[in-house]
């Protein structure tokens, strides 16, 4: 599965561990705000790395969850959505919007083939992104770090650093100039 080919889904051990993270998310999404300890507990055991330091507006939903990397104080907001049947690696103080996917999964063309198999892509998202809301994060793709994407945009290929990029598909609207990222670093 993680190399990206072919697997079938519906191996029994695979199914045990989409059931142990669905029931972790499930307790994680009927937590109080108040109950930062147990999102704390529950929270490091869903993440493969970086459960320690994220802050996830609930819910949150995920396949796996142990194929998910995150830096640190990376930030999810309302109804996020991560199918990571690969890797999924996200830098230092990234944020994402509500109802943003990433998707890692693929089906194959072939009807027959896509009965019983499929496949995944890994996604890498750099260090200080800005994802808006309702974005889609396809996969294979890598959004470099300082970019932000637009709010809706589906993104299908890869997006460099420093940029602002948005739309459907998703492609990169302009630099993001050094006046930007320092009036807002001045502020107090």
């Amino acid at each position: 599965m993680l190399s990206g080919k072919l697997y079938n889904a519906l191996d029994p051990d695979l199914i045990a561990d989409r059931r142990r993270v669905r029931d972790l998310c499930q307790k994680l999404n009927a937590s109080s705000d108040a109950d930062e300890e147990l999102r704390g507990t529950l929270c490091k055991q869903i993440f493969g790395k970086g459960g320690d330091t994220v802050w996830i507006q609930p819910p949150f939903y995920c396949d796996y969850g142990y194929n998910i990397e995150l830096g640190d104080r990376v930030f999810f907001n309302f109804n996020c959505i991560i199918l990571d049947v690969c890797k999924v690696r996200i830098g230092d103080y990234t944020l994402f919007g509500p109802a943003v996917q990433i998707l890692t999964p693929m089906h194959p063309l072939d009807p027959a083939l896509r009965r019983k198999e499929e496949y995944g892509k890994p996604v890498e998202i750099g260090s200080d992104v800005w994802v808006g809301a309702g974005a889609l994060i396809l996969p294979g793709v890598s959004i470099g770090s300082g970019t932000v994407i637009g709010a809706g945009s589906v993104v299908t290929r890869n997006v460099p650093a420093g940029v602002f990029a948005a739309g459907n598909p998703c492609r990169v609207i302009r630099k993001i100039t050094a006046d930007e990222r320092e009036s807002y670093a001045s502020r107090p």
